[in-house]
C-alpha cells in the first residue's frame, strides 16, 4: 500500500514522482517536473530511494540464458590452418550488375567463362577444391559445366554437400602433382 509522500515510479513508462494523495486504488502523484497524475495503485511501484539498487546473482541469470549444447562429438579433425573451400556462384544476378539485355546465350557464355577461369586459378594455385554453385533451374548451367569439367585429365567433379548447397552446386577437386 502506498502512503502520502513516497517515492514511486510508473512501471510502464519513465515517471518518477511523490505521492500526494491515496483514494482507494487511485495514487495521484508529483512527478519532477511539477505535474500531477494519477494512476492506478498497480501501475506504479515504491522506490527505496533515488538510486534503485538491484542485486542480482549475474552467474544464475547467465547460466538460464545459456543454450544447452548437443551432446555429440565433432569427429572431424580440422587443422588450424585449413582454409574454407572457395564457393563461386554462377547465377547471372552475382555476376553483373545489368544483364537485361542480355540473351540466354550471352549469360550462359558469361557463365562458363567465369567458371574456366576460376578452374585454371585454382590450378596454377594449387587449391585442392572449390565449388561452383549453379542452383537447380532447368539444368543447363549444370549440363555445360559438367561437359567442361569432364574435358579436364587432372580434377574430378561430384555434386557438392546436398545439406548444405541442395542439389545447386558441383564440388570440383584438383588432382595434386607431387613432381
Amino acid at each position: 500500500m502506498m502512503n502520502k509522500g513516497d517515492k514511486v515510479s510508473v512501471l510502464d513508462d519513465s515517471i518518477d514522482g511523490i505521492v500526494v494523495s491515496v483514494a482507494g486504488s487511485e495514487v495521484t502523484i508529483e512527478t519532477a517536473d511539477g505535474f500531477t497524475m494519477t494512476f492506478k495503485s498497480y501501475e506504479l511501484i515504491k522506490i527505496e530511494d533515488e538510486t534503485m539498487n538491484f542485486s542480482f546473482n549475474k552467474s544464475k541469470i547467465i547460466s538460464e540464458k545459456e543454450i544447452a549444447k548437443p551432446n555429440y562429438i565433432n569427429k572431424e579433425k580440422k587443422s588450424k590452418k585449413e582454409l574454407p573451400v572457395p564457393e563461386f556462384d554462377l547465377h547471372i544476378e552475382k555476376l553483373v550488375k545489368n544483364f537485361k539485355h542480355m540473351n540466354n546465350f550471352d549469360i550462359l557464355t558469361l557463365q562458363m567463362d567465369t567458371a574456366k577461369y576460376h578452374i585454371e586459378f585454382a590450378m596454377r594455385n594449387r587449391i585442392p577444391k572449390i565449388v561452383f554453385i549453379h542452383g537447380v533451374g532447368e539444368g543447363v548451367l549444370k549440363s555445360e559445366l559438367d561437359f567442361m569439367l569432364s574435358r579436364y585429365d587432372n580434377l574430378s567433379f561430384q555434386d557438392a554437400n546436398y545439406q548444405k548447397y541442395g542439389s545447386g552446386a558441383t564440388e570440383v577437386y584438383f588432382k595434386q602433382n607431387t613432381k
